[in-house]
C-alpha cells in the first residue's frame, strides 16, 4: 500500500517530504481508533496542546475541518481521505505552510506496519526545513511510538 497524494501535494510537486513508519502490535480497528480521536491527541502526544473539531465531537470523519495547535503554532486542517482501519489524511494550513500528512495502517501476520508521510510548500515550511532539517520526521517518529503504545494497551476508553 502506498499513500495517494493528491496532484497539488505529490513529490514531485512538494519541497518537503517526510516518511515515517513502525509496527505496532493491534489490530487496525485498536489503531485506527486512537488515530481519528483526535481531540484526544494533546493527551499521548504532548508536542500537540489543542484539537477542536467543526462542529464539536472528539472523531475525525470524512471532510470534517478541524484546528490543531503545535509548537505555538495553530494549522487549520481538513480530512481530505478518510476510509476506515486503513487510510487517513488531512490538509494543514498555516501562514507559509501548505501541508498534507497521510496515514497507512497496513495488516500483517503479526503486527500492523502503520506509514506516516507528510508533503510541505510554503516558505516557512522550507526556512523550518533549511534550519531544523530532521525536524518534522524527528516529530513523527515520536508520534508514531505514542500511538504505539497506546494501540499496544488497548482501545481508548
Amino acid at each position: 500500500m502506498e499513500i495517494i497524494w493528491p496532484e497539488r501535494y505529490s513529490p514531485a510537486n512538494t519541497r518537503i517530504h517526510v516518511s515515517n513508519e513502525i509496527q505496532i502490535s493491534a489490530t487496525p480497528e485498536i489503531i485506527w481508533s486512537w488515530l481519528v480521536r483526535a481531540a484526544r491527541w494533546p493527551d499521548w502526544y504532548t508536542p500537540i496542546k489543542q484539537v477542536r473539531m467543526e462542529g464539536g465531537g472528539e472523531d475525525l470523519t470524512t471532510g470534517l475541518g478541524f484546528t490543531w495547535r503545535i509548537f505555538g503554532v495553530t494549522f487549520s486542517s481538513k480530512v481530505e481521505e478518510f476510509v476506515p482501519y486503513e487510510r487517513l489524511a488531512w490538509s494543514a494550513r498555516y501562514e507559509g505552510v501548505d501541508a498534507y500528512h497521510a496515514w497507512l495502517i497496513e495488516r500483517g501476520p503479526e503486527a500492523c506496519r502503520v506509514l506516516t508521510e507528510e508533503n510541505q510548500n510554503g516558505w516557512l515550511a522550507r526556512l523550518n526545513n533549511t534550519l531544523r532539517p530532521s525536524n518534522v520526521s524527528y516529530y513523527h517518529y515520536l508520534w508514531l511510538e505514542a500511538l504505539a503504545k497506546k494501540a499496544e494497551a488497548g482501545p481508548p476508553s
